[in-house]
């Protein structure tokens, strides 16, 4: 009951940076094997040069990734009491 909140402090840690590898990666995997998808989508448009297209899931995209490494931080503060952000 103790140690699992401090174990879970490295597991959080690794959740923030593998959500971005997981989104990055979906556009390798929609373009190689034909999948719709946004990934494939952002492929395509950076190939025909759509540049409203590739902002906006480029803003898209880092806005995930900021939700992401903001749910880490709030997600340690709850583990740990002794992180505080002020």
């Amino acid at each position: 009951r103790h140690a699992l909140r401090n174990s879970m402090i490295p597991v959080a840690t690794v959740l923030g940076p593998a959500l971005a590898g997981l989104v990055t990666g979906s556009f390798f995997i929609e373009s190689m094997f034909s999948f719709p998808g946004m990934g494939r989508m952002f492929v395509q448009a950076i190939g025909q040069r759509d540049y409203s297209v590739i902002l906006g899931t480029t803003l898209l995209y880092a806005g995930l990734i900021a939700v992401a490494n903001l749910t880490v931080d709030i997600v340690y503060a709850w583990l740990d009491p002794r992180i505080s952000y002020k």
